[in-house]
Order: C-alpha cells, then sequence, then structure tokens
C-alpha cells in the first residue's frame, strides 16, 4: 500500500482536475467515484478500479477492510487526514475516493429499447432518469450534444450506481443516429402532429424513449424524426412535469405493460 501526506503529490492534483474539470475527464477517459457506494457498485459489475484514495482514518474500519480486500494492493492509497476532503465535492468528513477509466459505449445501437437524452443540462436530472432507466430494465441511455457530462461527479452522485448497470452513449448526433435506428421512436412533446397519450399506447414493442431540454424540450430536428409525440395526461391546474418525473412515468408504464416485474 502507498502512502500519501501531500496535498502537492501528482495523484492529488490528477483526481483534482478530474472532479472539478470536464476537459480533463475527456482528455485521459477517467473519472473519480465519491464514496464506498458508488466504490461498491462498481466493483459488483466486474470492474477493477485504477487506483482506490483512503483517508488514514478510515482504514481500520471494517467496511474498508473488505474493500481492500479484493483490490491489488497496488492500487491502494493511504492518504493523510483532510487532503481527499480539500478536493473531494462531497460537503461530508473525508470519504474514499476511485480513480477509474470511464466505460467505452462503443457502437451505437440500432435498434432495442432505449433513453434518449436531448439537451438534457440538470445534472441531477440526467443522473435520475439513468436510475430510473435501470430500475425500469432498459439498458442503453444515448446523450445527444448539449446534455449534462454524464460522467461528472454531480451525475455519478445522482445515478447512485446505475452508470454501471447500463450501455452509455455520450456525445452523439441524434439527427444521424435516428436516421438510421430501426425501431420506433417516442419523444415526450406537447406538439400536435403525431400527438398520443401515454397510456393509450402499446409500449411492448422495442423504443427509444426521447426526452428533451428542461426549458426547451426536445428540438425540431429530433421531434421530426419521431414516430409519436407523447403526452402524459395531467390535471389542468398542474405544470409539465420535471424532465426526469416524466421519463420515469413513460419507464414504467413501459415495465407495466410487458409485465417484467
Amino acid at each position: 500500500m502507498k502512502q500519501i501526506s501531500s496535498p502537492n503529490n501528482e495523484h492529488i492534483r490528477h483526481l483534482h482536475r478530474l472532479l472539478s474539470q470536464g476537459k480533463f475527464r475527456r482528455q485521459y477517459a477517467q473519472t473519480v467515484l465519491e464514496g464506498v457506494h458508488l466504490l461498491q457498485v462498481f466493483l459488483q459489475s466486474g470492474r477493477k478500479p485504477v487506483g482506490v484514495y483512503i483517508p488514514e482514518g478510515k482504514m481500520p474500519s471494517e467496511e474498508v477492510r473488505k474493500l481492500t480486500a479484493v483490490l491489488l494492493e497496488d492500487r491502494i492509497f493511504s492518504v493523510s487526514d483532510g487532503i481527499l476532503k480539500k478536493i473531494s465535492s462531497l460537503s461530508c468528513a473525508d470519504d474514499i475516493l476511485a480513480l477509474i477509466d470511464i466505460p467505452l459505449g462503443g457502437t451505437l445501437p440500432d435498434k432495442g429499447d432505449c433513453v434518449v437524452l436531448d439537451g438534457v443540462q440538470d445534472p441531477g436530472n440526467v443522473g435520475t432518469v439513468l436510475r430510473s432507466a435501470a430500475a425500469a430494465g432498459v439498458g442503453k441511455v444515448v446523450l445527444g450534444r448539449g446534455s449534462a457530462d454524464v460522467w461528472s461527479p454531480k451525475v455519478l452522485r445522482a445515478g447512485m450506481g446505475a452508470h454501471f448497470l447500463l450501455d452509455i452513449y455520450s456525445q452523439a448526433d441524434l439527427e444521424i443516429w435516428l436516421a438510421r435506428y430501426e425501431d420506433r421512436v417516442f419523444a415526450t412533446a406537447l406538439r400536435e402532429e403525431k400527438q398520443a397519450v401515454l397510456y393509450g399506447e402499446d409500449l411492448c414493442g422495442p423504443t427509444a424513449w426521447v426526452f428533451g431540454n428542461e426549458g426547451a424540450g426536445v428540438g425540431k430536428a429530433v421531434l421530426d424524426r419521431a414516430d409519436k409525440c407523447v403526452r402524459i395526461p395531467m390535471h389542468d391546474a398542474t405544470e409539465s412535469l420535471n424532465v426526469a418525473m416524466a421519463a420515469t412515468v413513460c419507464l414504467f408504464e413501459q415495465m407495466r405493460q410487458r409485465a417484467t416485474y
């Protein structure tokens, strides 16, 4: 096990850059998991971290001993207390940080169930949609350009480990991709053309669900590719649903119809 006692250590500087700047995450194709829970889910998915950084004060705990037992010793770093707290975005006391390589999404799917995010910018919304997709059994998520960085600390925290249960494709040109996608495309929108009510649709077939920007909604070019514009019925006095909530309603209605629970 290696020891780190200086906040100027090259490992600490690298973690700080990854936590604070998207360009570094893209440059190195790496990100940082904050906290024990995300690391546990990551390990359960069969992946191994590049490095795990543990505050000295936490080393004797049973939880940490269980984690370190399944890790290679040369990937474990004991860090002087207080150092990780200075770079982490967590508000709690020192916690474990794990450096990981960002899983490669590979080739965009030509067919099959998937969730598509068109310019969804709030990290909390993106993370919640990922959680709902995983919970509803939809294993692929495609993010168009302009959506929040799916591997940022805020999205990772909101996703609560869902990232490692999904195939994630980032920075996609949605218009070009949807032109070759073979199954039907449903977008949540209040467009009169191609309008459909969620609970009146047969959702048993493979579908790409498109959810749009918090303010502007789904872009026109993407809407033009949709087979139907799906509306969620609500009482007249209510506002439109938050995008993450709308996605959850649609995906769990699909799950209910398929009786996959």
